[in-house]
């Protein structure tokens, strides 16, 4: 190897000891975690095992081994999340949750991890549209979009209010776009790869895509436990941790956003 890859490589394991050496001690206290478990790759419960698994559960539980925390997640609907987050009901949540003004006013985001754009998702035997553009001019075709989420406003001025039809769960959703109770799912694009990875030959992602948007974690306004959470952040994308866990589960490689790249 040559001198100089063995002085970067060298440097490179000195920086990712020396971040993993100042990371905050949080003394081994419990941390409270909220999740959906209704959002593959990010979080879910495995058919068959029954078990929960996904990104989140792999990043927050290498958080909690460099931060010395002790993560208890508890499961929660997606439309009442935030709500319980801001009031302090639990410490944090980690969902795939995407950073906006409102949502900034009432919880504090972590340093965001991922950027996401949102896509349609469909039946695998669709014929009648191949964009989002054709889609939205397909008289009657109707839209899913979860509730009080990001989606449903992009749902809104994709087709207008008279063509959504919202539901509580993605998993509801998904499953009214099989059964044909719905012509299209308004979704983000690591999402989307999830649900047509876990329904192979069933549905598939339209050509095309919204504007891109940052994923985070968020935690409630002033807590002291963000701080912690985006140094271990950093570190686990300087040193490959992240990249590592991401590759399991997404493929193509979740997108890092610029704010978060080296």
């Amino acid at each position: 190897m040559p001198r100089w890859k063995t002085l970067t490589l060298a440097l490179a394991c000195v920086a990712a000891l020396a971040a993993r050496a100042a990371a905050p001690n949080l003394g081994g206290r419990i941390v409270v975690v909220a999740v959906e478990d209704d959002y593959p790759p990010f979080n879910y419960v495995a058919p068959g095992t029954g078990k929960p698994v996904g990104w989140d559960y792999d990043v927050v539980r290498e958080l909690a081994r460099r931060l010395n925390f002790r993560p208890e997640f508890r499961e929660i609907s997606w439309d009442s999340m935030i709500q319980a987050v801001s009031t302090g009901q639990f410490d944090m949540a980690a969902n795939g949750i995407t950073v906006t003004p409102d949502r900034a006013r009432v919880v504090d985001f972590s340093r965001s991890y991922a950027q996401v754009r949102q896509r349609l998702l469909v039946r695998i035997d669709e014929k009648r549209f191949s964009t989002l553009e054709e889609f939205a001019a397909t008289p009657g075709a109707r839209l899913g979009a979860q509730k009080g989420n990001t989606n449903y406003t992009r749902a809104e001025e994709m087709v207008g209010r008279t063509r959504i039809v919202a539901y509580d769960a993605f998993g509801d959703l998904v499953l009214a776009l099989i059964t044909g109770d719905l012509d299209a799912v308004i979704i983000d694009d690591v999402g989307g790869q999830g649900y047509v990875g876990a329904n192979a030959g069933r549905l598939r992602l339209l050509d095309g895509a919204l504007a891109a948007q940052d994923l985070a974690m968020i935690f409630p306004k002033g807590s002291p436990l963000r701080s912690a959470v985006d140094g271990g952040l950093a570190a686990m994308r300087d040193d490959g941790t992240l990249g590592r866990i991401s590759a399991v589960w997404f493929a193509p490689a979740l997108p890092t956003p610029d704010s978060a790249k080296p």
